[in-house]
């Protein structure tokens, strides 16, 4: 498993004719043991989350209902994941410029990571991201 680079995980996928059920757990599928778990929802058409880096912090998003896009930021390239499926989520390393954007009607993001909430390990500006990314 690659925990350098964002990347999509396929999560089990248990079929049932009464519904189905998908998981993940450490070590499993996640990386990292959770320390936090929250979720985003009632987003505004054209509005857009995140926005932002995390120094230390590792995620993985989840979109339990709808759909909406990630567009990832390494300093230099830019890359979106598209996530729609509850049995798949994005890997997030820490030092990604992330925001999330296009959200479809009743959309809900599921985000769990590694840390507890600690408004230092935020870094807000892009191009302070990419000093600190680039050197």
């Amino acid at each position: 498993m690659n925990h350098t680079r964002p990347h999509l995980l396929s999560l089990p996928k248990i079929l049932d004719k009464r519904g189905n059920l998908s998981f993940f757990e450490h070590p499993n599928q996640l990386p990292f043991k959770i320390a936090r778990t929250y979720w985003i929802y009632d987003v505004p058409g054209g509005e857009a989350r995140g926005s932002h880096a995390f120094k230390e912090q590792q995620e993985f998003i989840v979109a339990l209902s709808g759909s909406f896009d990630i567009v990832l930021n390494d300093g230099e390239n830019e890359f979106k994941f598209s996530l729609n499926r509850s049995y798949e989520g994005l890997y997030i390393p820490k030092m990604y410029w992330r925001s999330l954007e296009n959200f479809s009607t009743n959309s809900l993001a599921l985000i769990v990571s590694d840390r507890s909430f600690d408004a230092d390990d935020y870094v807000r500006d892009f191009e302070q991201f990419k000093t600190l990314k680039n050197g």
